[in-house]
């Protein structure tokens, strides 16, 4: 596993892991970095103009001014010794080129989706299934968004049982926290998991 480096503190090895932030416009992932990170959070984010309109979907989200350009970053520090290094992805379409880059050496990726512009996480979705990634979905719980059962949502989003769902408020930062441990308890077991059976393989 190549997403995480071991380095030495003053209170014995440390882990740290790349997380990618990801989701659809809107769906609060500059909120959920800026509310877990110990650290000032690097942001990206400038006031929309004009030339947002028609090209960026303003659909339940009409009061929201600004947008990430490039990413958001922060970072956190769990229990035990083990920092993540948080990279927000930039949510419009237009920008999606980017995520390859931001996505070298992540452990996983949580995608954060608001249920109230569902199709606006497909994207996201889509991406890390196609590369084999890593990932959880947060369901970012809006004062006028809908509750959904957890069936529900995975019927919407079509997904299988193997991902973790979980629901959260990206505005506070013991709820955000959830997410990221589920993400990386979640990404260690499959990457061990895929390695007992490569041995397996290789051993037969």
């Amino acid at each position: 596993m190549t997403s995480y480096a071991p380095s030495e503190t003053e209170d014995g090895p440390r882990l740290a892991f790349k997380i990618l932030v990801a989701g659809g416009f809107g769906a609060g992932k500059t909120t959920l970095v800026g509310a877990v990170s110990e650290i000032r959070p690097l942001r990206t984010e400038e006031y929309m103009t004009e030339m947002s309109a028609g090209v960026d979907d303003m659909r339940g989200i009409a009061r929201k001014s600004t947008t990430t350009l490039a990413m958001d970053f922060g970072r956190i520090t769990l229990s035990q010794g083990v920092v993540l290094y948080l990279f927000g992805t930039p949510g419009q379409e237009r920008f999606w080129f980017m995520w390859q880059e931001l996505s070298r050496g992540a452990l996983g990726a949580v995608v954060l989706v608001d249920t109230r512009r569902i199709t606006a996480s497909f994207g996201a979705i889509d991406y890390f299934e196609q590369r084999g990634a890593p990932f959880v979905i947060a369901v970012n719980c809006f004062d006028d968004a809908h509750p959904y059962t957890e069936e529900e949502i995975r019927t919407a989003l079509d997904i299988g049982p193997q991902v973790p769902v979980l629901l959260c408020d990206a505005r506070h930062r013991a709820s955000a926290k959830e997410p990221l441990v589920a993400l990386v308890e979640h990404a260690i077991r499959r990457y061990e998991q895929e390695g007992l059976a490569t041995g397996a393989t290789t051993r037969n």
